[in-house]
């Protein structure tokens, strides 16, 4: 960002000329133990001015969004419950609980949208393997390695005879489009009203406030439930359609320049990423070939190993493969 943009900018070039100057005194006898004090008063400051100049910088990105990128945006989440009946279903709920423990822990903002659906806000600061320093990630750049199926082996509390089962649940993570991004005509809608029977109380039934769209053209459909107001609602299931709708355009452009099984998120939300074996309390990425031991610490969203470590090796593997090509 151009530094005449940031009211910081000049008084941080300000203190650190007066930082350099004193660091000239440290030799002298005299003044050498107050230069340094003043170099520590001078260094505190500018580190406290360095964190407010990111801040405002990070508010101007926010105010003028990049529409085309998916860098900084939110992620919408949905898991689905897969093979293994009602111990997948199980599974499914487990695994968004693990999810909303690690935002909360992160301080990311979950809002819930369906029934195993919902949409991560905010940024975090968090280690990567990559730097020495935390950096600050938003949630579709760290979300979107958590797509496919995630593989659970235990004893349901179903079982009876103590047998270890094998359930899946897929997990779908979209980015949220900017409306002006996506394209989406009137015409092409079909919006039905219905009572909501999810979270809310007495009062979200009183009125027909859930929402189902159906987009014609691709035959898509998206419900929104939780609002408690129909106009919410509308607004919701429109985000959803957009991320879908980008989606798919999106795997259309990747395999137009060959890169479909670099899509993560797209094609590959159907490929089994991650194992999570109970008796052997053990967590494994079948991606970059990683087993934790900590499945119980996991569970509780414990995450920003796991998360950290499958971002790095998969984003140095799309490097590579771009380099190839």
């Amino acid at each position: 960002m151009n530094d005449n943009f940031n009211p910081y900018q000049a008084q941080i070039d300000s203190l650190e000329q007066e930082i350099s100057s004193n660091k000239t005194l440290l030799a002298d006898a005299e003044l050498g133990q107050l230069a340094q004090q003043e170099i520590d008063r001078l260094t505190q400051e500018k580190a406290s001015l360095e964190k407010a100049s990111k801040n405002f910088e990070a508010s101007l990105e926010e105010a003028t969004p990049d529409i085309t990128s998916t860098e900084k945006s939110k992620a919408i989440v949905e898991i689905r419950g897969g093979a293994g009946g009602d111990e997948a279903k199980i599974w499914a709920g487990d695994l968004m609980r693990m999810y909303t423990r690690f935002c909360e822990s992160k301080g990311f903002k979950v809002t819930y949208i369906d029934d195993l659906v919902f949409k991560i806000s905010g940024r975090t600061e968090i280690s990567l393997e990559e730097s020495t320093e935390p950096v600050i990630i938003y949630p579709y750049e760290l979300f979107k390695y958590e797509s496919g199926v995630h593989r659970v082996q235990r004893v349901p509390v179903t079982e009876s005879q103590g047998r270890v089962h094998t359930s899946t649940a897929s997990v779908a993570v979209l980015p949220e489009i900017h409306e002006k991004a996506i394209e989406i005509k009137d015409e092409d809608l079909i919006w039905e009203f219905m009572r909501a029977s999810g979270a809310g109380g007495q009062s979200v039934n009183k009125t027909s406030s859930a929402v189902r769209l159906t987009h014609k053209p691709s035959g898509l459909v998206v419900v929104s439930r939780q609002e408690r107001k129909q106009a919410q609602n509308r607004l919701i299931a429109l985000e959803l359609l957009r991320s879908q709708l980008w989606e798919i355009e999106e795997e259309k452009r990747l395999t137009k320049i060959g890169k479909a099984r670099s899509a993560i998120g797209r094609n590959m939300r159907a490929e089994k990423i991650r194992t999570y074996n109970y008796p052997q309390n053990r967590v494994t990425d079948h991606r970059i070939n990683q087993s934790w031991y900590a499945l119980d610490n996991i569970m509780e969203g414990d995450l920003e190993k796991v998360m950290s470590m499958v971002r790095t090796e998969l984003k140095k593997e799309e490097t590579e493969t771009s380099g190839q090509e």
